[in-house]
């Protein structure tokens, strides 16, 4: 099967690594934004085709899917260009930056008939499945799921240093994570939800600081904080506090119990592999943008949460 890949950045990497381990799989193209870039990363991953025009990359003989690592404006536009072409489609989170776009995105889909799916990469990991086994089987009775993620990102800056040419920001796609996972794993897509911001960077006109408050409708609380104002490297962490025990999943340390003991979990597969199954299967994907929809709503009313009180 030929892919195409937009995108040579931090995720572009992500996925090509994943793609290259799965049976069957070529990058046949890559879209770019940066040439410069671009060409070093294409020879890093012999990929025989590169263009700044995402159209002439889906339209490589026998290309038959894309996957998008691009800014995050650009997803749900570069989405209905590649359904419109035929082309099957994976993309970054967020799908969207409103949830009327979100749910043009899933018309097309829907008109398409093909697979079109998010990265909402947490209900892949094997850490978060293992919390989500233990809830679904009455094993955790959880009460509280706290969520923090910091960064220190006051300049326009990669994971790796590298300029962007785009400007990420908290809600819409670091929580975007934390938000899909939580209405998975409470089994509530219509969650009760508020959120508060600090005060926007005078040069990247974002906040650097959120807060995000939900409860389930059985009564589970989650708290969400999120700083680009943390010094240090990037740090994230889930606490799940529930009647049975406390569990925590930290970088690099993986999932471990309350006394700190490692707990085991099965593999499982990751994003790419399964936009690649549901392709050969015929089948709609876990985290389709159709199964999706409810995350960008929960968004949507976070967002107006916050701007209420700004």
């Amino acid at each position: 099967m030929k892919i195409c890949l937009a995108g040579e950045g931090a995720m572009g990497g992500h996925h090509a690594r994943a793609l290259k381990d799965l049976e069957g799989v070529e990058i046949a193209s890559l879209a770019f934004g940066i040439e410069a870039d671009a060409r070093e990363f294409a020879d890093k991953w012999n990929i025989p085709h590169m263009s700044s025009d995402l159209e002439e990359c889906l339209s490589q003989p026998d290309v038959e899917a894309v996957v998008l690592a691009t800014p995050n404006q650009v997803h749900a536009r570069q989405a209905e260009v590649a359904l419109k072409m035929g082309k099957h489609v994976l993309v970054e989170i967020p799908m969207a930056l409103s949830l009327e776009e979100s749910e043009h995105l899933v018309e097309v889909a829907n008109k398409s008939g093909l697979v079109c799916m998010v990265n909402h990469s947490y209900l892949y990991n094997p850490n978060h499945r293992k919390i989500y086994q233990l809830v679904h089987s009455g094993e955790l009775r959880l009460y509280h799921v706290i969520q923090q993620t910091y960064f220190f990102r006051r300049t326009n800056t990669n994971m790796h240093g590298k300029p962007r040419t785009w400007t990420d920001e908290l809600l819409w796609h670091q929580a975007c994570h934390m938000i899909a996972y939580v209405t998975w794993l409470l089994d509530d897509p219509k969650m009760d939800v508020w959120g508060r911001a600090g005060p926007n960077h005078p040069m990247l006109d974002v906040p650097m600081d959120i807060t995000i408050s939900m409860e389930s409708r059985k009564k589970v609380i989650v708290s969400s904080a999120n700083s680009f104002n943390n010094y240090g490297p990037i740090q994230g962490f889930y606490r799940f506090i529930g009647e049975e025990g406390t569990y925590l999943i930290e970088k690099p340390v993986g999932l471990t119990d309350h006394e700190g003991n490692a707990v085991a979990t099965e593999k499982f597969h990751g994003a790419d592999e399964e936009f690649i199954q549901c392709i050969r299967e015929g089948r709609e994907s876990l985290t389709s943008v159709q199964s999706q929809l409810h995350v960008m709503d929960v968004l949507d009313r976070i967002q107006k949460s916050i701007d209420e009180k700004r």
